[in-house]
């Protein structure tokens, strides 16, 4: 994840829940990093929140449910190896290639206000192969929306061991999400950048404020008309936040106007205060203990930097430098 703010529940949702499920599975030996030299690809201006961003991303992925004991943490720049990786792989990738990239002109496109005509731009998804293959992953987390930044890795790591005559990388295979579809409070997609994000940290007065300011069905407007919940983000979020019989009720009363909007988002907050409690918790305590947290990150760093110069010496020695 690039660290550029507060997570919120679109990336619990979206990737962080899944990340500790896949830890807890015993299946998978799961890395998992801060991505701050990928952070800089568009805020190579205003790095001044970089290391802050970091902490507080570190605290909420413990907080979420991440343990440094299963899984491996780490800051990407803390092990130099994959800027070398990277630089390797930039000499073989052809430029084709990054230019087909769809996300390439997208998010030029969302982010108009920033000039991304970078090389540091144009060439993150070559980053993106080193950080994966550079612990020989098998297997890498993805929504479907990231399925060409997979195939452009699976491509890079064949072409290396093509040219090198060396299986120095296994190809990796996209695990692939279901990733709920979290609309914002304004019902555009969750970003901080719309200011429209409920965040892992909001809690209290805050956080029932923002779930009563939700978007509900744009057709149902007095208590007394009936409502389609299949277009409502409260009862999405309902479905992730309540159990099976109340969902199935709020389905049912808010077809006949059984029940307000109003009161359906105070049941929300009400759930969701909830199940952030023990979240809230844990994020209060590694608040309280930055030096424990630091402690991790370097021990997660150790870890990562150990493989990492193992898999370069691999590299190096089938490139012959």
């Amino acid at each position: 994840m690039r660290p550029t703010g507060r997570l919120h529940l679109g990336n619990l949702h979206g990737a962080l829940g899944n990340w500790v499920e896949l830890q807890n599975s015993g299946s998978y030996d799961c890395f998992y990093f801060v991505a701050d030299w990928h952070a800089i690809t568009s805020e190579y201006a205003s790095t001044e929140d970089i290391r802050q961003n970091s902490l507080n991303m570190v605290i909420d992925w413990l907080a979420a449910g991440l343990d440094p004991d299963k899984s491996t943490l780490f800051v990407q720049s803390a092990v130099k190896e994959h800027a070398e990786l990277f630089l390797l792989l930039s000499m073989i990738t052809p430029l084709a290639w990054l230019t087909r990239n769809p996300t390439y002109k997208e998010m030029q496109t969302e982010l108009s206000t920033k000039d991304l005509s970078t090389f540091g731009f144009l060439g993150y998804p070559v980053l993106q192969a080193a950080d994966i293959i550079m612990y020989k992953a098998y297997g890498v987390p993805v929504g479907v929306d990231q399925l060409p930044h997979i195939e452009l890795t699976r491509e890079i790591a064949r072409r290396f061991n093509y040219l090198y005559q060396k299986d120095v990388f296994p190809v990796p295979e996209p695990l692939l999400t279901s990733v709920p579809k979290l609309l914002g409070i304004d019902g555009r997609k969750m970003s901080k950048s719309y200011d429209n994000a409920v965040y892992l940290s909001d809690r209290g007065k805050e956080l029932r404020q923002k779930i009563a300011s939700m978007f509900t069905d744009p057709q149902r407007m007095r208590k007394k008309d009936p409502g389609n919940p299949e277009i409502c983000n409260v009862f999405t979020f309902h479905g992730l936040y309540s159990p099976a019989p109340a969902v199935a009720e709020i389905n049912r009363e808010c077809r006949v106007a059984g029940i307000g909007c109003t009161d359906c988002k105070k049941m929300l907050a009400a759930r969701v205060e909830e199940a952030l409690a023990p979240v809230h918790e844990r994020m209060d305590y590694y608040q309280r203990n930055g030096k424990e947290i630091e402690e991790r990150i370097r021990k997660g760093n150790d870890e990562a930097a150990e493989i990492a110069r193992r898999t370069m010496a691999e590299v190096r020695e089938a490139v012959k430098i």
